[in-house]
């Protein structure tokens, strides 16, 4: 039994966002190895911070 389908957009998001952060990490010279799970902790990790702000923005225009 399948579950709901889902885009290949949707499927690929997370990991083609992670493999744009792990290119930047390398190319950066930020550290001399980059570890496999650093990019997705990163990308979650500024997913978060996007959210936070984002919903603070909201709030400040409502209250205004």
């Amino acid at each position: 039994v399948k579950g709901k389908s889902k885009s290949r957009s949707v499927v690929l998001d997370s990991s083609s966002r992670s493999a744009g952060i792990h290119r930047l990490l390398r190319k950066g010279n930020y550290a001399e190895r980059v570890g496999a799970g650093a990019p997705v902790y990163l990308a979650a990790v500024m997913e978060y911070l996007a959210a936070e702000v984002l919903e603070l923005a909201g709030n400040a225009a409502h209250h205004t």
